[in-house]
This record gives structure tokens, sequence and C-alpha cells, in this order.
């Protein structure tokens, strides 16, 4: 059934047809991998993270339902949230570190020194990101759909589950925000998260 439109896959999907969904990933998974990786700019993190975007749409396919004729609008969506809870966990993460780290006396090796070493080196990463990082979680999420995950403004919408007008209006102000650095030199591969604090 590769020939179904993703409308007719998801029906089937929403009545548990594996075979189905098994199309629908063959069809969308490099897409969301695509999306998650240049978020990312971590080949193994956007791995995980397809995985667990297409587990969660399973998990929850009698409970949602497409809004437009293609599936990348809520898969996307999917990958959003899915991106947005891993960064949650990585700054609580972080600060359990920065809180150990307090706690150990002076010149002591272990492991902590080496997590230590590694938050740090993405923490300078993410301050040379520069501009991007430095826009409101909204916009970079509306940012990444429409210029890395390819999205139309209907489509984005559908995935951010707002009107299409806020979408149109988070977009100018990220186009005002990053001038001339919007959306032909967008880097290929930035992450766009939220800042550790």
């Amino acid at each position: 059934m590769t020939n179904a439109t993703d409308a007719l896959l998801w029906e089937r999907i929403r009545s548990g047809d594996a075979e189905a969904f098994g199309d629908l990933y063959e069809r969308h998974a490099r897409s969301v991998q695509s999306y998650c990786l240049r978020r990312t700019a971590d080949l193994q993190l956007a791995e995980d993270a397809t995985a667990t975007v297409f587990l969660e749409t399973w998990r929850r396919r009698r409970r949602i339902a497409l809004t437009t004729d293609s599936a990348v609008p809520l898969l996307l969506g999917v990958a959003t949230n899915v991106l947005r809870q891993h960064w949650r966990g990585r700054r609580r993460y972080a600060a359990a570190v920065e809180r150990v780290r307090g706690a150990t006396p002076a010149g002591a090796p272990g492991h902590e020194d080496d997590v230590i070493a590694r938050v740090d080196a993405m923490r300078r990463l993410r301050e040379a990101s520069g501009a991007l990082h430095d826009l409101p979680r909204r916009e970079r999420e509306v940012l990444a759909l429409v210029a890395w995950g390819e999205l139309t403004y209907e489509e984005t919408a559908a995935a951010l589950g707002v009107p299409i007008g806020t979408v149109r209006s988070r977009l100018a102000r990220a186009r005002a925000r990053l001038g001339d650095a919007f959306p032909s030199q967008l880097p290929a591969c930035i992450p766009v998260e939220e800042p550790l604090r």
C-alpha cells in the first residue's frame, strides 16, 4: 500500500495496523531524523529522538488525528515536543551535576569531571551559535519547522497546534531579530534548544 496517502495510512494506523505504520515510518523517518539532527547537531541524539517520535506517535495513535493531508506536520510536532522534553531533562541533569560538583571535595578525580567537561563543551557550542539562541523558544521552534523541517505555514501551525497568524508573527519576529542571517545563510546544523541557565 505504498501508494496510499498519509490520510489513508493514518486511518489504518488508528485501527492498529502495524504494517501501515511501517509504511508511514518508511515514508517519513528520514525527514524526522533530518529535522532532529538539524535541531541537535548530534547524530545519536537525532536517531534516538526519531525512534521516540515514532514510538510516541504509535502509542497515541487513537487520540490524535491528522489535520493536514500529510503526516509530516504531526510527526514534526511530536519531534518538537520530544526534543523539548530532552532539553528539559538535560537542564535538570546539568543542575544535578553542578550540585554534585559543589559537594565533591576539591581535587577528587572521578566520573563527574568528565561529565562536567562535556557539559562545558556543550555550553560553549551553544554560546557559539550566537543570535539563533537568543530567539525566544517559540520563535526558534517556528523557525526550525519552516527552515529545516521545510513545512509550510499551515503545516507548521498544525504541528504546533497554533493559528497560522501566530506562525506568521513568530516567524516575522525571528526574521527581524536575525536580520540578514535568515533564511539563506541559516546554518544547516545548530542545536536549537533551550539555553542552560
